[in-house]
């Protein structure tokens, strides 16, 4: 299929689809949220439309449904513009993808984030929707936020050997995708150093208890300059590649 966006689907097309043997679907989580003066509000969820369309064309069996586009937020709502929801509200809206992917065939989900504040969430869902969904569709949930932030840096160090520039928030990495993706979204002349200490377990979750700003006045961890869209292309499809073959390696069998 040259079209793997549900929403952009008709529904005869996607019942023959899921007949076919299109039987998983793939969920990005977004947000909304501040990113520097040089990024939109908008990145996570721009990323994680892509990413999403990337992992399913790997897959190579899988559906795409829209972006959740508020996420887990709360340690951005220093900066104007930030919306954020309830980690309930955002797991009760997974409950119910899922729920009506079952109804319709769906045999296994992918949830992922382009949002780090939602991985907390993604590390205890998958338990939580068996217990609700017991003749549900298998949840697959990545919530390795680490490896992310690995594969970033390895991006960054081999395309432009600025490996220590990768801090996780409008950084190089992100705005280099956002570069890619929306090119015409990115404010390169306003692009400025926030954070730039290591990003390790112990400083994220500083980060997400205590707020961005107090870690980083002007809403950045890491340094964006240097971005390019070749190094964001390059992060886009090593996500794709870590995503797609975790997920592989969670199947069962489809029956």
């Amino acid at each position: 299929m040259s079209e793997l966006r549900i929403e952009y689907l008709t529904s005869p097309e996607i019942a023959d689809a899921i007949a076919s043997g299109m039987r998983t679907a793939v969920l990005p989580l977004g947000a909304t949220e501040q990113h520097g003066a040089h990024l939109p509000l908008s990145v996570d969820s721009e990323h994680a439309d892509r990413l999403g369309v990337l992992v399913a064309e790997r897959l190579g069996d899988a559906l795409v449904l829209p972006t959740v586009r508020i996420g887990c937020s709360a340690h951005h709502l220093g900066f104007a513009g930030t919306l954020s929801v309830q980690a309930e509200t955002l797991e009760t809206i997974c409950f119910d993808c899922c729920a009506s992917l079952a109804a319709h065939g769906f045999q296994r989900v992918l949830i992922f984030s382009a949002h780090i504040g939602n991985y907390p969430l993604l590390g205890e869902i998958e338990p939580k929707l068996a217990a609700r969904l017991p003749d549900g569709p298998d949840v697959i949930a990545f919530a390795d936020s680490a490896a992310i932030l690995d594969v970033w840096r390895d991006a960054a160090g081999h395309i432009a050997a600025l490996a220590e520039r990768v801090g996780g928030h409008a950084d190089i990495a992100e705005s280099s995708i956002m570069l890619a993706v929306r090119p015409d979204l990115v404010r390169s002349d306003r692009a400025d150093a926030g954070f730039t200490g290591t990003m390790d377990e112990d400083m994220l979750a500083q980060v997400l208890t205590g707020g961005v700003k107090a870690v980083a006045p002007n809403g950045v961890l890491g340094d964006p300059r240097g971005m390019s869209s070749e190094l964001g292309f390059a992060c886009l499809n090593a996500v794709a590649d870590l995503l797609s073959e975790y997920a592989q390696s969670r199947y069962r069998p489809v029956t």
